[in-house]
This record gives C-alpha cells, structure tokens and sequence, in this order.
C-alpha cells in the first residue's frame, strides 16, 4: 500500500481524455444510470420540498432535477442510519435479510446486488466517494473510495490496494472524479451505472473554503419544536442526540476556547483540522476568529446560549450542503453538453432523513418523520414528465427493482423484497405501498436512541421501543404532523391502532422478521454505555 500527496488539480488534467459524441449521435437503448446519494441530506435543506431553510439556502441544481423530472415526497428508508441504507439499496432487501443491520456488523459482499445484475445486462459499472460497508467494493469495474467514513479535507481514498491521500476538498474530489470517469469511459457503447456517493453533509460539517463565511448574514428559523416536553415519549426523553446538550462546541460548532484563540474547543476524538494543511488552516482560522470573538463577548447563557448554538449548526450544515450542489450542477451540465442526458436516469437522494433542530436533535436514527423521510428526485426524458410530483409512498428498498426494471432485468428482482415503481414514475398511478415498515437496530451505540420497529400508512403510524424499554407510540400524522403527541391511549383511535398491529403484524410476516430481530441487551451492557457516552460528552459550555 502506498500513501501520498496528489494535488486535487492533476484529476481534471486527465479529464478530458475522451470527447463525447455530438448530441444527435448519441444512441438510444437501456438507459444509463447516475445514482447521486450524499450522507445526512435532509429535505428540509432542498429548497425544492418547498421549507423555509430550502428558500433561505437555496439548491438550484438539486431543483434542477425535480424541474427535469420527478420530486418524490413520501420516500422513505427502513432502517434511519448510514451503513445498513447503503446495503438495502444495494441489494433491495431490509437489514435482517442482508445480514448488515447496524454500523459495526459486516456487509457480506459475495451476495447478490444491484451494480451485479447490471452487470449481467451490460452495464459497466462505477462507484466514487464513500461506500462505508467494509471491505472493497464487489461488482464494480472501476471503484475509487474514501476510507472508512472519510474527512472533508485531504481525504484518503483507496483504489485496489492502494490508499491515497488526495489533498483537497472531498465534495469537489468526488465531483471531478466522478466526471473524470464519465469521460474516460468508451461510453457510448455500453450503458453505464455511476454511484456517486458524497461524504457531505455528515458530521461534523465543514464547509469548503470558499464557503465559509456564506450564510453568516441569515438569521435561520430554528423549529417551535427546538425545546420539547416529550410527554409520554420515553425514548425521545433518553436519547443523546440534542444540540444544545450534545454537540461538541469545537468538533461540531468550530467554536474557540476563549476570545481571540483559534484553538478550538471541546474536540475529543477526531482530526479532522489537523489534517489541513497550513494555507487551508490560515484561511479557515481567519474565517471563524471573528465570528468565534463575537460568541465570547456577547456572553451567552441558557436559553439564549441554546439558541445560537442551533444557529450555528444550521450554518455550518447548509454552507455544507452548497458545494455538493454545485458538483450536481457540474454533472448536469455534463450530460446536457454531451447529449447523455436524453438517456441518463439520474437520481439524487440522501441515505436517510435528518433532524435540523426538530424535538431539538441533529442526527437521525428515530422512525420520526425527518430522519425516515429521505429526499427523492429523479430524471429521465421520455420516461419521466417533467415537473411531476409524487405522493406515492416509496422506500429506499424499492431503488433496485425499479433500476432493474427501467434497464430491462425485472428477472433479477424476483428475490428482492422491494418492488418497482417504474409505473409510478410513467404516470401510470400515484399510489405504491399501503404502508411501510421500519427497523432500527443500533443500540446501545453513540447517541442511545432506543431499538424500534413500526409501520406507517398515509395518515398514521405505529412505533414499538425496545431493549431496555418497552414503549408504544402512535400518531395521527394528519392532525400531529410534527409527531408531538403520542395518542397510544387515546379512545378515539382504539380501532385503528388495533388494525395498526394488525397491519405491522402482517409486514413483519412478509418480510420473514424473526424473533432474533427482537433480542435485548443486558442492562450491565447498556448502563457501561451510557457511562462510557457520558465521559467523552465532557462538560459543555453552559
């Protein structure tokens, strides 16, 4: 294995190696595939979902694809954390069938997936950025990876053997590469699958050099739900994901230890900073001494010191999100320039949903709406209409079926637990499933949010906590969409939550959910956890 230091200017060197044909030349056939996926993308952060952060940090090549195309608004995930989404989409199977139920388990990558079957069906496969499943990638003729979870700046990426630290930063290296491959490739013989998977905007949200200081002049609305009760929610009350309690000021907020310092505060397990390198550190330091001098002098407290801690998140996560827009726009422009994009199903989602302050959170995880609900839009001329909107309910477990079926290998779903919704996008029907199953696995594990299972339909949902409690939540989504009060006991809903059970009764028959999914841990096990949690929080800023 070899490391070394590449300057991120050679890749666009290369990039121009092979020129596409001209657009009129460009030939019809299976349609190539361009899977963009970023890591804690939230819907809320789209301005095309239509919500006020959207309006105030806009995504204009994001939209793009919904203008083009297709904007989903009832897509959801099964299993609401990074590792075990990647494998559901990659094999169209929930996370007990697959084998990877929780970050810390190993995907088996000798089973069938997706970028396999396109495989058979000619496609040359890709993927570029981050793949965090352990082990190399299988069924790809060219992958380029960050290593394990990936830093934002002068990343490490592994090729074969070798592990490469590539200096730069790593939106815009996937970007280029992601397009250094696409004009490489002899494209215009074989259709494509291209997954191009952003680090950002994970935790702990650094924003690229030149966006630094982008949104300092908004003031950002921070939910009415940032300071909850949580009445009759055990699991939400226990969790270790609130921002204002659980946020590193330094790792996350990028806050100093003191007025005029620009050594940063609490920081305990990560070097993430260290690894710039001295230019890129000077133009980081001299972009938050002054904004960092301003929080110490004006003295903070309380409520007060809560609220601009949500500010400063919401800023540091939107100015995140800014250039994996632009390296969109950069792979869109590609397309139209080449003529690709009059066969090219490109999709932009995220792994899962993501809390920007609701209940208080940052993180995912609960089976709450913005964590479950994942961003989906989609374009493909002759297939999809442009400027639809779908209210069918999808989950990331329909992607591959539907990938399959729109490139003519509907033979190679059969043994998936997800179905295609090509009609849906032809226009044929707006309705899917009936309802939708959710399984959440990982705890006790960093931030301690509760093992859940639960079931929603259109207007209701049904959630059962488990381990070391034993807790049942139920919520009219029509009447409480903000999922604040938990109606398990309420007479009025007494039949439907019985049919409710009914219905999570029948998924779970369906999707052949044994009782090994419902194991508890010792509580020894889980009270260490909580303690081990506890020391590396520190003591906050109060």
């Amino acid at each position: 294995m070899r490391t070394g230091w590449i300057l991120a200017g050679l890749v666009l060197v290369l990039a121009c190696k092979q020129q596409e044909k001209p657009k009129e030349e460009v030939a019809k056939g299976p349609p190539n595939i361009i899977f963009i996926m970023s890591d804690d993308h939230a819907f809320q952060a789209i301005s095309a979902y239509g919500h006020e952060l959207g309006k105030l940090a806009p995504t204009p090549n994001i939209d793009r694809i919904a203008k083009n195309g297709a904007i989903f608004q009832n897509n959801f995930c099964t299993n609401s954390i990074c590792g075990p989404s990647r494998a559901v989409i990659l094999t169209g199977k929930h996370s007990h069938i697959n084998g990877f139920r929780m970050n810390g388990e190993r995907f088996d990558n000798s089973q069938p997936t997706l970028p396999k079957h396109l495989k058979k069906l000619g496609y040359e496969t890709a993927i570029i950025g981050k793949w965090h499943l352990h082990g190399q990638p299988t069924g790809f003729d060219h992958w380029e990876i960050l290593n394990d979870q990936g830093n934002y700046y002068n990343p490490e990426f592994i090729q074969g053997e070798d592990t490469t630290v590539v200096e730069g930063y790593a939106t815009d290296l996937i970007t280029e590469k992601s397009l250094e491959w696409l004009k490489q490739r002899d494209s215009l013989k074989q259709p494509f699958y291209l997954m191009v998977h952003h680090k950002a905007p994970h935790r702990n949200w650094m924003p690229a050099l030149r966006h630094l200081n982008v949104y300092d002049s908004i003031t950002f609305p921070l939910p009415d739900t940032y300071f909850p009760e949580f009445v009759a929610q055990q699991a939400a009350a226990e969790q270790q994901q609130t921002i204002y309690k659980d946020m590193y000021e330094g790792h996350d907020l990028k806050l100093s230890k003191a007025h005029g310092s620009t050594e940063l505060a609490h920081n305990p397990w990560t070097t993430d900073f260290e690894r710039m390198t001295p230019e890129q550190r000077k133009i980081w330091d001299e972009a938050y001494l002054p904004k960092n001098n301003a929080f110490w002098e004006a003295n903070l407290h309380g409520r007060e010191l809560a609220e601009w801690k949500g500010q400063r998140y919401l800023h540091e996560y939107l100015a995140t999100v800014k250039a994996v827009d632009e390296g969109i726009g950069k792979i869109l422009d590609y397309l139209e320039e080449t003529g690709l994009d009059e066969n090219t199903l490109v999709v932009y989602t995220s792994d899962q949903g993501f809390y920007l302050g609701e209940h208080g959170w940052f993180d995912k995880r609960f089976m709450y709406e913005e964590s479950m609900k994942m961003p989906l839009l989609m374009q493909l001329p002759g297939v999809i209409k442009p400027g639809t909107k779908i209210d069918a309910m999808v989950q990331n477990l329909d992607f591959a079926p539907t990938f399959l079926d729109l490139a003519g290998g509907t033979q190679y779903a059969s043994e998936m637990q997800g179905r295609s919704f090509r009609d849906v996008l032809e226009g044929a029907t707006n309705e899917f499933n009936d309802a939708v199953y959710y399984h959440y696995y990982d705890f006790p594990a960093f931030h301690m949010v509760k093992r859940q299972y639960g079931v929603r339909t259109e207007r209701y949902k049904l959630i059962h906590f488990y381990d070391d409690i034993d807790a049942w939540e139920f919520y009219d989504l029509e009447k409480d969409p903000k999922e604040q009060h938990n109606a398990i006991n309420d007479e009025e809903y007494k039949d439907i939550i019985t049919a409710m059970h009914k219905k999570l009764d029948s998924l779970q028959t369906y999707y052949k959910v044994t009782e090994k999914e419902f194991e508890t841990t010792p509580k020894e096990k889980v009270d260490k956890t909580y303690e081990a949690f506890k020391k590396l929080r520190g003591t906050p800023i109060q």
